[in-house]
């Protein structure tokens, strides 16, 4: 959600901005702008709202030389999207400009204080009062900017990462971090700075992940240098970017969204190496062999998270319970949050997020320690918060996510969640070990399955074209598909903004069964299963209320086959990694309809990739 870039080198600054604003598009955003301060000292601000190519085509008669820049992209918290309140945000005198990710939650008591010392806002932005807040400090106290920078940043209650630059001063730029991601390219004889490590990955691989409540200075010529609040220096940790530049890019499809979708196989398999050893017939999760008493000896597992990672996680309470004889609970985060929830030490929280940048979840997690909790946690980027917060975890390894509807990432999570299952039940010993080594051989089998779903391509883009005009859409499964239907239905939401809703089979008739017509598509997930019977009834009960059903079933089903108006058959497998092949289908039906509608899939409205902010 927004997105940073920062420079300070010998390059062309300006490009090296904007071409690091495309790379965080996918993140999500509705205005952009540069701030840019020449080798003389001036400070120039560009901003527009809408798209970067809106900010290039405004910026191409301007002067845009310089010697180091902040950007931005915003996606509206404070204030209406518009020209005005896009970033950057000067102070009040001119000199001082900054971008910001996050919410200051206190912002309106800072600006009442401020208005009564004399300051004048022009924005409705909870940002503008923080540059204000530091102009004051630095002009009251007569102090550098990293000084009051600090002291500023010791008054505000929220989430921030923050870049700011001093028109005096064209060899500095200031940075800090709490909550929100902030990462630093080393290269050169230049320095980067992005929300994360895309923006500069083909300059440099070197990157410091800037720690909560550490502010960074970084000076022209001089190493980068990490303080906290109370001006102690941190020491720099100089990581690998685990990235590549051909990551963030289409490779021939027309968007981020249906190369992820065909990019599974790869993916799965990218997330199976290494834990799945001696030719398939043992699963190993090193986080969890690495935590044996903890899983051995735990009472219950509370699963906390948000979006598709919450669909996952509730395949993941099914996994380990069926597997491991473990209750388990799946909050939201944003709830737990707030429920004062009773944690002892006993219990285990997973904490699933693909960017690692969840605050909800981030805030879980830090409820989950203060009360002794172990947490583990699952999540796809590698040096991002959640990871460095948890106990001990894993990564998902699929690979950059850019479409903002989740698609790898979500099959790549049940997979871990699949191996961290297992893992648990051997440690138990709640499954034989034929059982797991009969389960580990279907699961190297995966992505070759996956890739034979994906033939069904073709039958599904035709298939949209059939209800590419529908309003609504019901999606229902039961036991492990039911969250598969949850995550159906979002997905169509999502891209194709189509009112959709996600139900356990057998609730339809408490209530939703009162909106079935010949208006009303169901997509029904009824893979052969021990509840294959029950949906058949389902199936039934909506046929004879004139819905219209597009079902996703086992290969050789016949029973569904003859009640269904169209159906998708894809591989049979373990009951337990049927959400994996079913899931499948239903992405690219989200996709070909909101094709067919003509949305931009990749970036849908009011969406953002990483949701850093309540």
């Amino acid at each position: 959600m927004c997105g940073i870039v920062g420079y300070i080198g010998h390059g062309n600054v300006y490009d090296i901005l904007i071409s690091g604003l495309k790379r965080l598009e996918y993140r999500g955003y509705d205005s952009a702008g540069v701030a840019l301060v020449a080798e003389s000292g001036q400070l120039n601000v560009f901003k527009t709202m809408g798209k970067v190519s809106n900010l290039e085509a405004y910026c191409a008669q301007k002067d845009t030389q310089a010697v180091l820049g902040i950007a931005h992209t915003r996606w509206a918290t404070h204030g209406e999207p518009c020209d005005n309140n896009a970033h950057p945000h000067f102070s009040e005198d001119g000199k001082l400009a900054i971008v910001h990710n996050g919410t200051i939650e206190n912002y309106q008591i800072l600006k009442d204080a401020l208005a009564e010392h004399g300051c004048n806002f022009y924005t409705e932005t909870d940002t503008e009062v923080l540059v204000q807040l530091i102009e004051y400090i630095k002009v009251q106290n007569n102090c550098e900017l990293i000084d009051a920078v600090r002291e500023a940043l010791k008054q505000v209650v929220g989430a921030y990462a923050i870049a700011v630059v001093e028109r005096d001063n064209p060899d500095q730029i200031i940075a800090a971090r709490k909550s929100s991601p902030l990462v630093i390219g080393i290269g050169d004889g230049e320095t980067f700075l992005g929300s994360d490590g895309t923006p500069f990955v083909e300059y440099t691989k070197n990157v410091v992940y800037v720690k909560d409540e550490e502010i960074a200075i970084i000076r022209r010529g001089e190493p980068l240098k990490l303080v906290d609040f109370n001006n102690k220096e941190s020491k720099v940790n100089v990581d690998q970017l685990q990235l590549s530049i051909s990551q963030l890019e289409k490779g021939g499809y027309p968007h981020f969204m249906l190369k992820e979708i065909f990019e599974q196989p790869m993916t799965l398999t990218d997330c199976i190496r290494g834990r799945v050893v001696n030719g398939g017939e043992h699963v190993m999760l090193n986080g969890v062999f690495t935590n044996i008493d903890k899983f051995k000896n735990v009472n219950r597992i509370i699963i906390v998270a948000c979006g598709t990672s919450w669909h996952a996680s509730l395949l993941g309470k099914q996994l380990i319970q069926d597997m491991c004889q473990i209750a388990v609970e799946v909050e939201y985060a944003s709830e737990f949050r707030y429920s004062n929830p009773v944690i002892t030490d006993r219990d285990i929280v997973i904490a699933v997020s693909q960017s690692g940048e969840t605050a909800d979840t981030l805030a879980a997690i830090q409820i989950a320690k203060s009360k002794g909790a172990f947490v583990f946690g699952i999540s796809n980027v590698v040096g991002s918060s959640i990871p460095r917060e948890t106990d001990s975890g894993t990564y998902i390894h699929v690979g950059p996510e850019i479409g903002v509807a989740s698609t790898k990432a979500f099959t790549g999570q049940v997979m871990v969640f699949t191996m961290l299952a297992l893992s648990v039940a051997k440690l138990r010993g709640t499954l034989t070990e034929e059982q797991i080594k009969d389960f580990a051989s279907y699961i190297v089998r995966v992505p070759e399955l996956v890739e034979e779903t994906l033939a069904l391509d073709e039958k599904i883009r035709h298939l949209s074209l059939i209800y590419t005009y529908a309003r609504n859409f019901m999606y229902l499964g039961r036991g492990y598909s039911y969250p598969v239907a949850l995550e159906g239905a979002l997905k169509l939401k999502e891209i194709s903004y189509i009112h959709a809703e996600g139900y356990p089979a057998a609730e339809m008739k408490h209530g939703p069964i009162a909106l079935i017509d010949s208006e009303m598509p169901t997509v029904i997930i009824a893979p052969k299963d021990h509840l294959y019977d029950k949906i058949v009834s389902n199936v039934q009960q909506i046929k004879s209320r004139g819905g219209s059903i597009i079902a996703i079933v086992t290969k050789g089903d016949t029973v569904i086959k003859e009640l269904a108006d169209h159906v998708l058959e894809v591989p049979e497998v373990p009951e337990c990694l049927t959400p994996i092949i079913t899931s499948v289908p239903l992405q690219l039906l989200s996709y070909y309809i909101a094709i067919n509608k003509g949305k931009n899939v990749d970036m849908p409205r009011n969406l953002a990739k990483s949701v850093t902010v309540e």
